[in-house]
């Protein structure tokens, strides 16, 4: 019961602040409460304190004593929701099937697949040496097993 009062509250403030969703919400034993937004234009502190204050405020601590933590998703986490892929259009994503892994740049994501381009050397088709082609592949969402960002330094 106290855990649905916790995402009802979890949930308005959502809704008030649409750009923001929700990656992972729990509630340990200890009643610590651990919440992980993402938002379409990034996640600033103000917005995890606004997440944090809209539950932390509407809850008593006399009733139930708890501890929250509410942050964002980091740069190193992988993707889990198809909108986290469309935020990173243009940023370049290593990407696993259980098949092969992709590296390339996101091109576009629905809510079925992305598209990843990347260049590659190969041999010509005539004669010695080598071209560089652009190749280009739609990946299924039901296909990826894992995926994330590749920051470059």
């Amino acid at each position: 019961m106290w855990k649905d009062k916790v995402k009802e509250l979890l949930d308005k403030v959502l809704e008030d602040n649409k750009s923001l969703f929700l990656i992972d919400f729990s509630i340990a034993s200890d009643n610590t409460i651990r919440i992980v937004i993402d938002g379409d234009e990034g996640v600033t502190l103000q917005d995890c304190i606004t997440v944090s204050r809209a539950i932390e405020h509407n809850l008593d601590r006399e009733e139930t004593d708890f501890s929250l933590e509410v942050t964002s998703t980091g740069a190193t986490e992988p993707l889990i929701l198809p909108r986290q892929y469309t935020k990173n259009i243009g940023r370049k994503l290593e990407v696993k099937t259980s098949e092969t892994t992709y590296e390339g740049n996101l091109t576009a994501a629905n809510h079925d697949n992305i598209t990843l381009e990347w260049k590659a050397r190969e041999p010509k088709p005539i004669g010695k040496g080598k071209v560089t082609v652009l190749k280009k592949q739609d990946i299924p969402f039901s296909d990826i097993v894992k995926a994330k960002v590749v920051l470059k330094f």
